[in-house]
């Protein structure tokens, strides 16, 4: 199986869904142990936002490419290649001002692709993407899960991906992070128990 692991904070050794993203993965090569990862840090190595210049690399021929539009999609094509060729996705999604990074934004603008990931049909529309598992974890300072704060976050995570036909979705989350000790080890805690529990070794 070939897993795809994206990390999107931007605080380095401090995140706490980086260290979450990396037990999840952990647990489940424990528990298959014939996984192949694939590992991008958005952070560390951005992916240039959706522009203009991205829609006109997709619409000229290669032979007519400058280096600029070569690289937007050169880029638009490996994104795109790692995504469709995973099994499986574990997404790490802090939360930023009631959304997801910019930077994870970018990647999702590269995977979202009529007709790749998903088409436009005489019933509306339909994803492309069905048999991918997706774990994402959801970090947050506050408390939002299933309140209006967090429309933006998760729940915009699973619409995005059950829009590409992606229905094997499990949240790991720990929110609270910032609202003390107490909580931020409640948190955390919860979180490491979902992950025990959903990788559970028989």
């Amino acid at each position: 199986m070939k897993l795809l692991h994206i990390d999107s904070s931007i605080l380095g050794d401090n995140s706490a869904s980086r260290q979450l993203s990396r037990e999840v993965v952990e647990a489940w090569k424990a528990a298959e142990p014939g996984i192949t990862v694939t590992y991008r840090d958005l952070a560390a190595d951005a992916i240039s936002h959706f522009s203009a210049q991205t829609l006109v690399a997709a619409g000229t021929s290669a032979e007519l490419r400058d280096a600029a539009l070569k690289y937007e999609a050169d880029l638009s094509a490996e994104t795109m290649a790692e995504f469709l060729a995973a099994d499986a996705l574990v997404i790490a999604a802090p939360m930023y001002n009631f959304t997801i990074p910019t930077q994870l934004k970018a990647w999702i603008d590269r995977i979202a692709v009529a007709g790749q990931t998903f088409r436009y049909g005489d019933s509306g529309y339909e994803g492309l993407c069905g048999g991918k598992k997706l774990v994402i974890v959801s970090t947050a300072g506050g408390l939002h899960a299933g309140k209006p704060s967090g429309v933006g976050h998760e729940d915009y995570l699973t619409f995005m991906f059950g829009f590409l036909g992606i229905s094997d979705i499990e949240i790991v989350r720990a929110e609270g992070l910032n609202k003390g000790d107490d909580l931020h080890t409640k948190g955390m805690r919860e979180a490491k128990s979902k992950i025990s529990q959903q990788f559970a070794v028989a």
